[in-house]
């Protein structure tokens, strides 16, 4: 996952048609969320799958939240952090494994991992030691905020691809799309991420990379948190959110 991550660092943008408008929407939505899930203002917030920076960034312009950013991809932590600077904002940021996270127990108020990460998580084994150390950085009664894919109904209809993308950039329009190969299992699946950049005239430069998921049910995922000591486990569906993904909250 880390190469996958590494590779796609600078091209991750691409795949929003405004980059800054999804920023300051999501931002929105989920500051919202934490607001409603601490009952006080945000105080030290862990993104622990900040990628480039768009839900951490977004959230720092907005205020009131102290913004940390970790992410397996050493490329796309150093992005992050590059790009806030540009948007006049901090975010400190590091690589690091959601599986072992580089704080102490206890000192943070809210832990968010956003836009399907969790999922990156195989096995039983490697998500009950994410989510182990989520909970294990949050302060008592500290806020774990996730966001999947809807998978209960992903998983019933089983795509083999999305809808394409369309990005407005200087030298025209870059195109992304996902091809799903779906596990005997029927529940993980590789995906066969495409990017198509205008490369001057009527070339294009076709950009392929590769990921693996693991499509969790909402009951699912939210008995690994309870396992692991989550309690208060919610979802939040996208019309009640007004975001794109379902968004499981938690207490330690």
């Amino acid at each position: 996952m880390r190469s996958f991550y590494d590779d796609l660092a600078d091209d991750y943008h691409l795949m929003f048609q405004d980059w800054d408008v999804s920023m300051e929407y999501q931002a929105t939505v989920l500051s919202a969320v934490i607001e409603a899930g601490t009952k006080r203002s945000a105080g030290r917030v862990l993104d622990c799958s900040c990628g480039i920076g768009t839900q951490a960034i977004g959230l720092a312009r907005l205020g009131g939240a102290s913004m940390i950013g970790t992410d397996l991809s050493p490329r796309a932590a150093t992005r992050a952090a590059r790009e806030a600077t540009a948007r006049g904002v901090s975010l400190p940021t590091a690589a690091a494994d959601m599986r072992a996270l580089p704080f102490a127990e206890g000192v943070f108020d809210v832990v968010l991992s956003a836009d399907n990460s969790v999922t990156h998580l195989l096995t039983p084994d490697a998500l009950t030691a994410g989510l182990a150390e989520m909970r294990r950085v949050l302060r008592p009664d500290g806020l774990l905020v996730l966001t999947v894919r809807d998978y209960d109904e992903l998983r019933a209809k089983r795509p083999t691809t999305t809808s394409p993308q369309v990005s407005e950039q200087e030298a025209g329009r870059a195109i992304a799309f996902q091809l799903w190969h779906w596990h005997p299992d029927g529940e993980r699946y590789d995906m066969e991420h495409f990017q198509l950049v205008p490369s001057g005239g009527d070339q294009w430069d076709v950009r392929v990379r590769r990921a693996t998921y693991w499509a969790l049910t909402r009951a699912q995922l939210a008995e690994f948190a309870t396992a692991v000591g989550f309690r208060d486990v919610q979802w939040i569906e996208p019309p009640d959110s007004g975001y794109y993904q379902p968004i499981l909250t938690a207490h330690r």
